[in-house]
């Protein structure tokens, strides 16, 4: 199947009220594993590749080529996206090369000079039909945008919008990068309100953290697209960790890695179950939750 669009999925999904799944491919088994569950499940599916991967791999195009036969040659309906991409230039190669979508990262920088960046940035993926996601820098405290203690203000995300004419906002809402335990709470009231305040998609990082329910619960109160990464990368290890234990002898790699691959297939098919589950929007939130779609 040819490749999909990033809006279109995450349009659908803003339409359904379900939340529009982005697993991030670490290497071209964690590629393989995901693309099998979005084939075994039928839902749609974002894989991510982010930078620090690119960096792992030593160069953008061979992982990234990989990715998107493994895209084009799927029956299943998945998008290609790049994932916290701070180097103008591999954004720059990363759509040349096919990508549909990017994740603008200058929120390390102060917001004048993020702004700038972003913007810049937006123009050029937009003239070339590529759509365009971004985060804020730190919102209330020192520790990153998704520190579990920071939150996103909704008057500065709709400036911050406004001002680089991005198609989906990043937000800070509870959840924290590389979390290896399920256990964060969001707060689903902000959600709401940003999901009211704001006229693009809301993204949440973190969300290896996040347990099923509170996930179901975000997508109600706003979030669409949901980025994991941690989780399936733990499950993986976790597999061949015990692969290896029971079989200390065992040398050839495939012979390990093949189960972990599967495992990650099987947990990645489970996860899209649970983000494409349709959302009830509560009835604290529906006040302030406009019309998706």
């Amino acid at each position: 199947m040819p490749l999909v669009p990033t809006s279109s999925l995450i349009d659908a999904a803003c339409e359904a009220h379900v939340g529009a799944a982005a697993f991030n491919v670490i290497h071209l088994e964690t590629a393989e594993a995901l693309v099998t569950a979005a084939e075994r499940t039928g839902i749609p599916l974002i894989l991510q590749i982010s930078e620090n991967c690119i960096r792992y791999h030593g160069s953008l195009l061979p992982i990234t080529r990989a990715t998107l036969a493994l895209a084009e040659g799927s029956s299943a309906r998945i998008a290609v996206h790049l994932d916290h991409i701070t180097d103008a230039e591999l954004v720059r190669e990363g759509i040349t090369a096919g990508v549909g979508s990017v994740m603008v990262d200058a929120s390390a920088l102060p917001y004048e000079e993020n702004v700038a960046t972003t913007a810049e940035l937006t123009s050029w993926c937009h003239d070339r039909g590529a759509y365009v996601e971004a985060e804020l820098g730190e919102v209330g405290g020192k520790d990153g945008v998704h520190a579990p203690g920071v939150r996103t203000d909704p008057d500065e995300a709709l400036a911050f919008v406004g001002a680089t004419g991005v198609d989906a906002l990043a937000v800070a809402v509870g959840s924290s990068h590389a979390m290896h335990e399920r256990t964060a709470v969001l707060d689903k009231e902000l959600i709401a309100a940003l999901r009211a305040a704001l006229p693009v998609p809301l993204v949440l990082h973190g969300s290896s953290g996040v347990p099923d329910d509170e996930l179901r619960r975000a997508i109600a109160a706003g979030m669409t697209k949901i980025n994991i990464s941690t989780h399936l990368v733990s499950v993986f290890t976790q597999s061949i960790r015990g692969t290896l234990d029971a079989n200390p002898s065992l040398v050839d790699s495939r012979k390990y890695v093949k189960p972990a691959r599967e495992a990650v297939a099987e947990e990645a098919a489970r996860l899209l179950g649970v983000l494409a589950t349709p959302a009830t929007v509560p009835e604290q939130y529906a006040a302030q939750a406009p019309a998706r779609g």
